[in-house]
């Protein structure tokens, strides 16, 4: 293994719409996700440090559908207690009038999030995962199923017990309901 950091996608189904703007939660601390055979959940502050780095907005994780970006000020993010939380000005664009649209109509799945973990950045406890800190590269609105609470085959992170370092599979997560 390259030792690189694997991006991995989680998400939410808490937005809403007002005038262009889209606001709510990319991700929610506390909430317990059911990933695979192992259970995840997000510490406040895992966000703290990618929150002065240049994080996009995307439509379904399509790097080719920018929404907006922190570096622009277009997307907002801060943490707060309930999680991440985020106001994006949507752009007068083919995607942007797409989400305006399905937004309006109450149709959008929810919000993800694409991120890698630095090295120590998460902890276990069995098949417990704490994720402390996180890498965020970018926040996705999902316009059918998010990653969860449904389930989708994506790529996830599982924790190796006998060497202590992360190997990456494919694997199929069926997800429970965890943010109702």
């Amino acid at each position: 293994m390259s030792g690189a950091a694997t991006l991995e996608r989680r998400a939410v189904t808490e937005l809403r719409a007002s005038g262009r703007k889209l606001e709510g939660y990319a991700a929610l601390f506390g909430s317990e996700a059911r990933i695979g055979s192992f259970t995840e959940t997000i510490a406040p502050g895992a966000f703290r440090s990618a929150l002065t780095g240049d994080v996009l907005a995307l439509l379904d994780h399509d790097q080719g559908k920018v929404l907006g970006r922190t570096r622009s000020g277009t997307l907002r993010l801060s943490e707060d207690t309930r999680g991440l939380a985020f106001s994006l000005d949507l752009p007068d664009t083919a995607a942007g009038r797409d989400v305006l649209a399905l937004a309006e109509r109450n149709d959008l799945g929810g919000m993800s999030f694409g991120f890698t973990v630095p090295k120590g950045g998460d902890s276990w406890s069995g098949e417990r995962r704490t994720l402390r800190t996180i890498g965020l590269k970018e926040i996705s609105v999902v316009q059918s199923w998010p990653a969860y609470p449904d389930t989708e085959l994506a790529l996830r992170s599982r924790h190796h017990d006998n060497d202590a370092r992360r190997r990456r599979a494919l694997i199929l997560a069926e997800v429970s309901r965890a943010i109702g």
